[in-house]
């Protein structure tokens, strides 16, 4: 029951982090390098295929120039819309 989820958080994460990137008008590579990760990350964490730390969460936030507790909030948000 755990992993399934850690498996949901994952998809959702990516969803959220997906729409904002696409709201902020930037590339997946521009939010790899603006959050100093590898350029393929951005990629892996939107197909939900890896949950990011809490340092990534931070960089990634500042990627997007927004709260990294909004990016948060928003996934919190669609978690409950699925139950």
């Amino acid at each position: 029951m755990e992993r399934l989820h850690r498996i949901e958080v994952a998809h959702v994460f990516g969803r959220v982090l997906k729409e904002l990137r696409i709201e902020s008008g930037i590339t997946q590579e521009v939010l790899a390098e603006r959050s100093e990760c590898d350029r393929t990350y951005p990629s892996l964490l939107e197909r939900g295929q890896r949950t990011p730390s809490l340092d990534v969460i931070f960089k990634l936030a500042e990627g997007l120039k927004t709260d990294p507790v909004k990016l948060v909030q928003l996934v919190q948000e669609r978690m409950r819309e699925r139950q």
